[in-house]
């Protein structure tokens, strides 16, 4: 062995020798059947913090599977993410002056998928730079011609069903993007604002006050909402108010969507502009009067005077038209959470716009049903109570884009295409073939584990769950584990913008991919989110240069014999034998029960310390002085045997977690019947 080690020379090579020997595909491998599903990242997206540390969580979960004697598949692909990859080429557009319109439906799709033949794989090598175990040979895209079929199935299946409609509802509207967004495309950005303070008069006599961070919407509200605990409005109830500039009567109303703490306890509604306002237009019947159109600009159904101005425009024009009207009792500075597009950060506008929806009613009791049964687990446990929460208010689902990139919706005469989280919702079973009748489902579906972030519960799992109780019959997957997410040291999220993400491969560049493997899953706990700090990478730079140095002094120590792996069980064992193997046989039982419960940060602390400080600190110094100072041969040569018997096994238990140091250590081993690799060793027992 070389004197210290060097992850950039090893890393790539070992990576390239598990590549060569193709047992990441478990065509080569024998068992029972174990498959996992990476969360499909976007084409257009380079590797993050919070992949960095999924990634590793499932390499650990399926290395270890697969030392147990499992076929392991580790199923990988991308996602087309219509708006994101739509908006990247668009951009490149503007650079040469020109628009999607340009071009043409035809010759902008063409120029996407040049565009994913040249970047869209970027992320998937980044994969392989954190030495992730996948089945390349699997890879899956949703656009793929498989892939179309499959969505165009599970369409024209809710479609036979009667559950796909077309209506009109108020949904998240990026004037930029001209397309509905998902709310997981919106980003709320933290901005100084106001909150204005506007006196509707009473029809009789008298005025309500109530308090709007819109006074531009005004123009189409159709009531005014208190909550009906709110003792102070309980006589204006029913009562009818004047709507300023408009001069129109609308009704004073009761709900509890109403937060009496906000303002004066007294808000406008305006159904066609806001969702919570929306959904109180429905249940009370009022009008929804759209006010504001697809650009932003305010329609012909305002007073002419506001008419075709923009949305800012507008309010400063109402704001004075108020004042001029001492219809303004106050003004107070307010921090104010503006919704904005994720790509192109645009401002949302909240608009009533003709879209496709799928009906939700009968599938959110089929996603409720196996998570309240616990057919499907989540780990940790506190999130089956988020999920089935979300469950009970769920709206029907709009499953349309008005972009070109994308599944085209398979309806005559629609020109929209679906949400892109449509076609990820089929991603267990359609990578494996699904409508087609496979080998693969049979095998490997369900699949065993989800690892997945919290943001996308309800945007992905909820939706991957539905779609296969109602497609395929099964749940998808037994177990969810939801992991952490990775903050600042501050305890903020990260952001690229304002220069405090991490770039989980510079620290791969600056300290290797084992080391920051390790440092991230070293912080890891059930209960909290983690605030990074590069001090744990530094720490796992430590390790692996402990493990190296530890491995190479018990190897000179050994010297050139070589043994079977059966002759390092001994007989006559010393005290400080028997009390190695035995913190040895604890750590493995130790490891296998958190891994069990997705504890991945305490199965690594418990490793660190049994090989630092049992192995290192404690036996290594005994069998240096039994091997070098010891009067009997047989006494040399059994603590020779139980040092590279727990040297083996350490490196097993260690090999999920760092893979490549271990292997490299493992080809080096004096064993006579050792695996061709250690990637498809056995796992310890």
């Amino acid at each position: 062995m070389e004197k210290s080690y060097n992850p950039k020379i090893t890393e790539g090579k070992i990576y390239s020798l598990w590549e060569k020997s193709g047992f990441f595909n478990p065509d080569k491998l024998k068992g029972k059947g174990f498959a996992i599903v990476v969360p499909p990242p976007n084409i257009t997206g380079m590797l993050h913090m919070g992949h960095a540390l999924n990634l590793t969580c499932q390499d650990i979960l399926i290395r270890k599977k697969r030392m147990q004697g499992f076929k392991t598949l580790w199923q990988v692909g991308t996602d087309h993410a219509g708006i994101a990859t739509q908006n990247v080429v668009e951009k490149q557009l503007k650079k040469e002056g020109k628009t999607r319109f340009d071009l043409g439906k035809e010759e902008l799709i063409k120029r996407i998928w040049q565009w994913k033949e040249k970047y869209g794989n970027i992320i998937l090598n980044q994969f392989k730079k954190l030495g992730c175990s996948c089945d390349w040979s699997r890879a899956r895209f949703t656009m793929d011609k498989d892939y179309k079929l499959a969505v165009k199935e599970a369409f024209l299946h809710y479609q036979k069903k009667g559950w796909i409609y077309q209506g009109e509802r108020v949904v998240n509207w990026c004037k930029r993007c001209q397309t509905s967004l998902s709310d997981l495309e919106i980003e709320y950005k933290e901005e100084k604002g106001h909150l204005w303070y506007i006196k509707y008069k009473l029809k009789d006599k008298g005025h309500i006050t109530i308090a709007t961070t819109r006074p531009e919407t005004l123009l189409g509200d159709t009531a005014i909402a208190v909550n009906p605990r709110d003792k102070r409005y309980k006589d204006l109830i029913n009562k009818k108010a004047i709507l300023p500039l408009v001069n129109k009567e609308i009704s004073i109303i009761k709900d509890r969507l109403v937060d009496p703490k906000f303002g004066t306890g007294a808000v406008k509604v305006t159904p066609a502009h806001d969702l919570k306002d929306y959904e109180m237009g429905q249940k009370h019947k009022l009008e929804t009067i759209q006010v504001i159109d697809e650009k932003g600009i305010i329609t012909n159904k305002a007073p002419k005077k506001y008419q075709g101005l923009t949305t800012k425009e507008a309010r400063e024009i109402i704001v004075k038209d108020l004042e001029k009207l001492n219809l303004i009792e106050k003004i107070e500075d307010y921090q104010v959470s503006i919704p904005k597009c994720y790509r192109c950060k645009s401002k949302i506008e909240y608009i009533p716009s003709k879209q496709w929806f799928l009906k939700m009613d009968k599938l959110a009791k089929l996603a409720e049903k196996p998570v309240k049964e616990n057919e499907i687990v989540f780990y940790p446990k506190r999130w089956k109570r988020v999920y089935l929460d979300w469950l009970k208010n769920i709206r029907d689902w709009c499953i349309s884009r008005q972009i070109w990139w994308g599944h085209e919706i398979p309806i005559k005469g629609s020109k929209d295409v679906l949400d892109t989280w449509f076609s990820s919702a089929l991603w267990p079973f359609a990578t494996l073939g699904w409508p087609k009748k496979t080998k693969e489902q049979k095998l490997y579906f369900p699949t065993q584990v989800l690892s997945t972030a919290p943001d996308i519960i309800h945007l992905w799992v909820t939706r991957m769950i539905f779609s296969s109780m109602e497609l395929k019959r099964k749940i998808p997957f037994e177990k969810i584990y939801i992991h952490p997410t990775v903050l600042t040291k501050e305890g903020k999220r990260m952001s690229k913008s304002l220069g405090t993400g991490v770039n989980p491969m510079e620290l791969i560049e600056k300290y290797g991919a084992d080391s920051t493997r390790f440092g991230i899953i070293f912080q890891v706990t059930e209960r909290q989110d983690i605030k990074f700090t590069e001090d744990n990478i530094v720490m796992g730079k430590k390790f692996c240069n402990k493990i190296w140095n530890a491995s190479r002094f018990a190897l000179m120590q050994i010297g050139k014999n070589k043994f079977k792996i059966k002759e390092l069980n001994v007989k006559n064992k010393s005290k400080e034998d028997k009390k190695i193997l035995s913190r040895l046989e604890k750590t493995v039982n130790g490891v296998n029960k958190d891994l069990d419960s997705f504890l991945f940060g305490k199965a690594a602390h418990r490793l660190y310390e049994f090989f630092w400080h049992d192995f290192c600190d404690q036996y290594i110094e005994y069998s240096k002085d039994k091997i070098q100072n010891s009067k009997t041969k047989e006494e040399k040569e059994r603590t020779k045997k139980v040092l590279l018997y727990t040297l083996l096994n350490s490196l097993k238990t260690l090999h999920p977690f760092l893979p490549h140091i271990t292997e490299e250590i493992y080809q080096k081993l004096p064993l006579k019947d050792k695996k061709e690799l250690l990637l498809i060793e056995s796992w310890p027992k």
